[in-house]
């Protein structure tokens, strides 16, 4: 199959992007779970498993993801933040090349509300426990309400100039309905990042804001109400709020401000794995520093002196770890986290999540989950023709790579390794600190 030039950094996606199912060895993922995959196989399918074939090219492969599997063998039932992932990935599978490259506010192919909606129906399985799960169908009507209340109060602005009748729009999402972004402090703040949470409490991040005014430009332009094309100018600040414009009189620089079908479900996931990050008391730029420096693979002697309350907080982080607490107010939810890195290496953003998430089964003790995915990030960083760019972070990254490679294989080879108590105990604890 011939690739298009909008493809992927992660080529050739048939040998890297897979972890075989047929081995029986102790260095198949997913070995000491069910071998439960994330997209359901067609109804002729005699297998109870499932396959990721989130795209086309991946039909001879699969590749195994820990979290679900983890937490039903510690008794936590997992079948709403099933369906939800399968949800989400039916709507990757509508992912082409030329798909992930198409502005927000064009976008047919994949419905970006009902995508939202799914990675949090997940995430409020994962956290709730509930029998019953999140209303995503409910949650698309009041998104839709959105636009069918703009139409009944403000129908002579469909008469007005491009110009003014986005400030019209806008001044209805940002005024009469009240939706603003948090304040810089509390840019992390949960209820921001759901897109099921913004519409209730109007209050949402720069990417929720766009998506929700992207929503609104699509149902004006299927009812026929939209006569010109409209871009969406996505704020890189703290501050600003999403505001469309005419895309005839658009300049250059505003293409650095497209937010794209592929950018905003990755902008929305690593917003998620930014606030659920469980190592939060190094504050690095990189988040698999941080995790590095909490496993000890990074030299203390280069980094920056630290202060007495990240040792403390450090010291209180492996507190809670060791037994078994692993979501608190402001130190993360490992479980949150692992998701959005799941689904991200999913949605194929960007092969450092294959890093990640490796780093992640390693504080988990999950170890050779967490060596077959170092293994293959490595696999794929030297097959990739893309170079990833170099910055402060590349060289102290890379020398934590090595030395948790190092570790893994040393643990690995130990004859009668066990994994610690809170591998498992902290996916199964049904409590929440705070």
């Amino acid at each position: 199959m011939v690739m298009s030039g909008l493809s992927s950094p992660w080529t050739p996606r048939i040998s890297l992007l897979a972890i075989s199912s047929s081995s029986s060895t102790s260095t198949s993922i997913g070995s000491n779970f069910s071998k439960h995959q994330l997209c359901p196989p067609s109804s002729s399918s005699s297998s109870s498993s499932f396959r990721v074939i989130c795209r086309s090219q991946y039909v001879a492969n699969d590749l195994k993801f820990v979290l679900h599997d983890a937490l039903d063998s510690s008794g936590v039932d997992t079948a709403h933040a099933r369906a939800a992932r399968e949800g989400l990935c039916s709507q990757i599978k509508k992912l082409s090349d030329i798909e992930r490259e198409t502005s927000i506010s064009i976008n047919r192919g994949v419905d970006l509300g009902k995508t939202a909606l799914y990675i949090a129906a997940e995430d409020d399985s994962l956290i709730s426990h509930s029998s019953v799960p999140l209303p995503v169908d409910a949650f698309i009507e009041r998104l839709d309400d959105l636009s069918m209340a703009y139409c009944s109060r403000y129908s002579s602005s469909f008469k007005l100039s491009p110009e003014n009748f986005l400030e019209t729009l806008e001044r209805y999402l940002y005024v009469n309905k009240g939706f603003r972004r948090p304040n810089a402090r509390n840019e992390s703040e949960p209820r921001a990042l759901y897109l099921h949470s913004v519409l209730t409490h109007r209050l949402g991040s720069a990417v929720m804001l766009s998506l929700i005014y992207s929503e609104i430009l699509k149902m004006l332009r299927l009812w026929g109400l939209l006569n010109f094309d409209v871009e969406i100018f996505f704020p890189h600040d703290l501050h600003s709020l999403p505001r469309g414009y005419h895309k005839m009189k658009s300049k250059e620089s505003d293409h650095l401000h497209i937010m794209t079908t592929q950018s905003l479900l990755v902008e929305i996931l690593r917003n998620l794995k930014d606030a659920f990050w469980p190592f939060r008391h190094d504050y690095t730029g990189s988040l698999f520093l941080r995790a590095a420096h909490a496993a000890n693979c990074i030299d203390r002697s280069i980094t920056s002196e630290e202060s007495g309350f990240e040792l403390a907080s450090a010291k209180a982080a492996q507190h809670r770890l060791e037994r078994g607490v692993w979501t608190s107010v402001r130190f993360g939810d490992m479980r949150r986290a692992l998701s959005a890195c799941e689904r991200l290496i999913q949605l194929e953003a960007d092969f450092n999540e294959l890093r990640d998430y490796s780093i992640l089964l390693y504080h988990c003790g999950l170890y050779e989950e967490s060596l077959q995915y170092l293994k293959l990030y490595q696999e794929t960083k030297n097959s990739s023709i893309q170079k990833q760019p170099s910055n402060s972070f590349s060289s102290l990254e890379e020398d934590a790579v090595e030395k948790l490679m190092i570790r893994l294989n040393l643990i690995l080879m130990e004859e009668g390794w066990s994994r610690p108590s809170y591998s498992r105990s902290f996916l199964g604890n049904n409590s929440e600190p705070w």
